[in-house]
């Protein structure tokens, strides 16, 4: 009799393992999206806003928006690129992006007929992962900020 229940208790903790293996990959990939987009947001996109490089001054100016947009975007895009790795802030961080996601998308729309108008969608794909699956830190996030 007991050699029929030593069985079903070796599947159970096989199962409970490969249940928790997946689990951790899948904290493992997300944290790898984190760290590509913060990169991302980051180098690729705030810093040539920060360093007034010529492709970011001409957009802005095709915006008409001039240079102090360009300048707080770029400073709310590392902001944000920083945050994503923070693990109290990631979530808002996410969520903050992604916004800024819209708008870009609208300006895509509106002003440069569409062109590149994809990215800021393919972008708030992954953000919206992050804000969703991040959501636990929110509460603390209001914890800490109601404490001080």
């Amino acid at each position: 009799m007991s050699e029929s229940t030593a069985p079903v208790a070796r599947t159970a903790s096989v199962t409970d393992g490969s249940r928790s293996g997946s689990r951790r990959a899948a904290r493992v990939a997300l944290r790898t999206v984190q760290v590509l987009l913060a990169l991302f947001y980051g180098i690729a996109s705030a810093l040539p806003k920060l360093i007034a490089h010529p492709s970011a001054v001409d957009a802005f100016d095709r915006i008409g928006w001039g240079s102090g947009a360009m300048y707080t975007i770029g400073a709310l895009e590392l902001a944000g690129a920083v945050a994503l790795l923070v693990p109290v802030l990631q979530s808002a961080a996410a969520i903050a992006l992604s916004a800024l996601m819209v708008g870009a998308f609208i300006v895509q729309l509106t002003v440069f007929a569409g062109q590149n108008a994809a990215t800021p969608l393919i972008l708030i794909v992954p953000l919206a992962l992050i804000a969703w699956t991040r959501r636990e830190h929110n509460a603390e996030l209001l914890r800490l900020i109601r404490r001080h």
